[in-house]
């Protein structure tokens, strides 16, 4: 399956491309211990490096980049990003916009003193028929000063048109670089199909199986990862 990211020419190979989420694993999970002392137990435990649902979900689909460095100092943004003007209309050049806060008013988001950020995006993003693409703030990145709101977009129809993503940048106390090629937004493709939910009570099998399993999770360790991880 086949993920198509299109720019205009004159930037080919000025803005960072996106990435496979799990070539963009930050620093930090990089360096933590797999295990750690559990304080309660008073033994050594695993860390969320060797949770595999953790992972998963970090390195699912693809990373979208920031266009280039944003300093940001006492709540103020700037950049200095030199980009050569595009023959597409309505192409922007700056890495962020704005949204006012009438776009949120009722929502845990609004202040009316701060806007939401914008990033802008300036890939177009192709997905094969039948298959929309969830956008949301890269997966367990805490560190990061924003949070991406999440939205799903049928990319398999609307991809002629780039995608930016509203932000909340919560850490008011924040001075300093917004690095190049911050991730920040989180694409995964989903296939769009119609579910609906069966409610069903354990069977006498289903009942002994699930407890046979709970058994085996508190007697070994990494049961889902070797067993049941896809």
């Amino acid at each position: 399956m086949t993920l198509t990211f299109r720019c205009p020419k004159e930037l080919e190979g000025l803005i960072p491309p996106p990435v496979p989420a799990v070539r963009g694993l930050p620093g930090w999970f990089r360096t933590m211990p797999q295990t750690a002392l559990n304080p309660i137990l008073c033994a050594e435990d695993d860390t969320v490096k060797r949770c595999p649902p953790f992972i998963d979900a970090m390195t699912s689909g693809f990373l979208m980049p920031l266009i280039c460095d944003v300093q940001v100092q006492n709540g103020e943004f700037s950049w200095d990003n030199d980009l050569p003007v595009a023959g597409v209309a309505g192409f922007e050049r700056a890495p962020l916009g704005f949204h006012p806060p009438s776009q949120v008013v009722g929502s845990p988001l609004f202040d009316p003193d701060r806007f939401l950020i914008k990033f802008h995006n300036l890939w177009t993003i192709e997905a094969p028929a039948g298959y929309s693409l969830l956008f949301t703030h890269p997966a367990n990145r805490f560190d990061l000063p924003f949070a991406t709101l999440t939205g799903v977009v049928d990319c398999d129809r609307y991809h002629d048109a780039r995608i930016n993503f509203p932000a909340h940048w919560h850490e008011t106390r924040f001075n300093g670089v917004l690095p190049k090629g911050t991730p920040i937004a989180q694409c995964i493709p989903i296939k769009r199909e119609t579910w609906t939910a069966e409610l069903a009570v354990f069977t006498e099998e289903e009942a002994t199986a699930s407890r046979d399993l709970d058994d085996l999770i508190r007697r070994e360790r990494g049961v889902y990862r070797s067993q049941f991880r896809a």
